[in-house]
């Protein structure tokens, strides 16, 4: 009988070593990167994060993904906006290998843009953009005093523009009306629902509520007011205008509207002060294609 012995002797990959295999495109699906519809797209995000952060450690030359500001303070590269486009994640199964490629561009001073093309057995099965800034805390431990900071060690050039991040900038100016043809919920009642993130499960190592977790939580409203809507749709556009600190319920504003034969949703999560804090807008597939019920109680959209 044969043993396999580990040489405890064998020296640890550096920091640097693991960021570079962990952008390794190819990944072998399995229970944790799956859901009863395919491709789970919060574990997609989550990994999609992880890969932005480790391409802007690698872009600035570092051995690892420790980001400081000038002075010394925690930095984070804080996700602004997302973009799932052509997405196909019904598509994967167990034992299937996603192919993830990845690219990342600066657009502004503090500002990056990655963009990952998937596929599974040649298919293309969508493409993501990322946008994030680097913010640091401007008060300890208060997830509400974010504020941007430029990277000192940031190559000087601005090599590509991004139409999602000057999306971003209008709802965060609060001077967007909508996107995608859509206009986020409003009216005296539109329909809610109200959710505690658990500071166990939604909120990341930083402390923050995770960018991939905002969208999970509009999920359960999207499955408790439109039960197959969750799953069948092409495209969903998140944008991120503020955080929460822990303990907080967050309340979900969604709406539905039909355009020809498409049904889109609208989403905003708001927090305990009133403020919006994520707009999340919903391009799903051809009502008769996807057997999703015709929405006829809506909130107020336009």
């Amino acid at each position: 009988m044969n043993l396999a012995v580990l040489d405890p002797r064998r020296e640890v990959p550096s920091a640097r070593m693991l960021m570079e295999r962990a952008l390794e495109p190819h990944v072998l699906l399995g229970m944790p990167h799956l859901n009863a519809h395919g491709l789970s797209e919060t574990w997609l995000m989550k990994e999609l994060g992880h890969r932005h952060w480790l391409l802007l450690a690698l872009r600035f030359g570092m051995e690892n993904a420790d980001f400081r500001t000038p002075d010394g303070g925690k930095a984070y590269a804080s996700i602004c906006a997302t973009s799932l486009r052509d997405a196909r994640l019904g598509i994967a199964v167990a034992d299937d290998v996603l192919t993830i490629r990845s690219s990342l561009v600066r657009i502004s001073r503090t500002q990056w843009s990655s963009r990952h093309r998937l596929s599974i057995r040649d298919m293309a099965i969508g493409e993501v953009e990322l946008v994030s800034a680097f913010v640091h805390r401007m008060i300890e431990g208060d997830n509400r005093s974010l504020a941007r900071v430029g990277h000192w060690d940031a190559p000087a050039e601005v090599s590509s523009k991004s139409e999602l991040a000057a999306f971003a900038a209008s709802f965060r100016r609060g001077t967007a009306s909508g996107h995608l043809g859509m206009s986020p919920p409003s009216g005296p009642e539109p329909l809610s629902y109200r959710f505690q993130p658990s500071l166990l499960e939604e909120f990341n190592g930083a402390g923050l509520f995770y960018f991939a977790e905002f969208q999970a939580i509009a999920n359960r409203a999207f499955e408790t007011r439109f039960p197959e809507a969750g799953h069948a749709f092409s495209r969903r556009d998140v944008f991120f205008t503020g955080n929460i600190v822990p303990g907080e319920i967050v309340t979900v504003h969604i709406g539905s509207t039909r355009q020809m034969d498409s049904l889109r949703y609208t989403c905003k999560l708001v927090r305990e002060d009133g403020e919006g804090i994520a707009f999340i807008f919903i391009e799903a597939a051809e009502a008769r294609e996807s057997g999703m019920p015709n929405p006829e109680v809506v909130s107020s959209t336009s």
